[in-house]
């Protein structure tokens, strides 16, 4: 069976003190409560500064069993460097603490920015260098610099596969051959909606489903509607058995791998006005996701203001 995985892209957000989270929650506390309401989260501190290993294994520690992360891959890398000599830059990354997550370590996201054009040698070079396990990371994490002396973490406590996707923001990425390389390498094509300021496609290039959605009308800022969230279970319930809707929108005419199954990972980042935590909840509804059920929360019956005012709601349609 594909696992369904739902969730929010970050758990830190001042807004939504008092309004997702309960007015009296401290905020050491709000990853546990994100993690008993949804079953996945995206780590994107990560990408803006590497993180310690007490803070991965604190993150471990708050969330329940069958709970995963994805991390977002550091900006040093994709932003800066843009791939070019990146092999310890990646051992750090690696050693700063990502396989303290153990099982509960999910797909590692690597994001890119509007001004960097599709480079095929870099790439390339990237996806190769990319360990395929924990057991090959943690070899790799030993290469790490003096940057992290004393406090790398290069250790698996079991081997397990790993999982990468891509997220591209230049037109120039949106071609066939870009799109055959994930496929040579099982890396997942992030379906990101950006309220159309940015590339989007629908290849599926991976044994998984990778999506990001940024806000359906204005970028971080505008919530989904019934209509849009219908419009996108649609096309989760098709992926998630290995299907594709009929309406696909892909750059190449060449079918994926055929699958009778693929996990489908999806996160909401229209965190600005508060719409992330809601849409999530109301996708995860229409998806047939109820991981709160078997996570109650303490106190009993805990919610935020304006929670209780959209939670009664969700669950009643179930």
């Amino acid at each position: 069976m594909a696992e369904t995985r739902i969730g929010i892209s970050g758990w830190t957000y001042t807004p939504w003190r008092g309004t997702f989270y309960p007015k009296d929650l401290t905020q050491k506390r709000e990853l546990e409560f994100a993690s008993k309401t949804f079953n996945s989260i995206e780590i994107n501190g990560s990408f803006y500064s590497l993180q310690r290993p007490s803070s991965y294994r604190t993150w471990y520690e708050q969330t329940p069993e069958n709970f995963i992360f994805s991390v977002k891959g550091g900006r040093f890398i994709t932003h800066m460097k843009k791939l070019k000599d990146v092999r310890e830059p990646l051992a750090n990354f690696l050693a700063s603490g990502v396989l303290a997550l153990k099982e509960k370590l999910g797909p590692i996201l690597w994001q890119f920015p509007p001004g960097f054009a599709y480079n095929e040698a870099r790439f390339s070079e990237f996806f190769e260098l990319l360990p395929r396990d924990t057991e090959s990371a943690a070899e790799l994490a030993k290469e790490h610099n003096d940057k992290l002396k004393g406090r790398a973490y290069t250790k698996t406590d079991k081997k397990r596969k790993l999982r990468y996707a891509v997220e591209i923001r230049h037109q120039s990425f949106m071609v066939p051959e870009f799109m055959q390389l994930l496929r040579k390498h099982n890396i997942a094509f992030v379906f990101a909606d950006t309220a159309r300021k940015w590339p989007y496609a629908e290849d599926v290039t991976a044994d998984f489903i990778y999506a990001r959605l940024h806000g359906d009308e204005e970028l971080y800022v505008s919530g989904y509607t019934d209509k849009a969230l219908d419009w996108w279970a649609a096309r989760m319930k098709e992926w998630r058995v290995g299907k594709q809707p009929c309406d696909k929108r892909c750059i190449t005419d060449r079918e994926p791998s055929h699958r009778k199954s693929r996990d489908v990972f999806v996160y909401f980042d229209n965190d600005a006005k508060v719409k992330a935590p809601f849409d999530a909840l109301a996708l995860c509804r229409r998806l047939g996701v109820d991981w709160s059920k078997d996570h109650p929360k303490e106190p009993e019956g805990i919610v935020g203001e304006e929670a209780r005012e959209h939670w009664p709601a969700i669950r009643k349609k179930k």
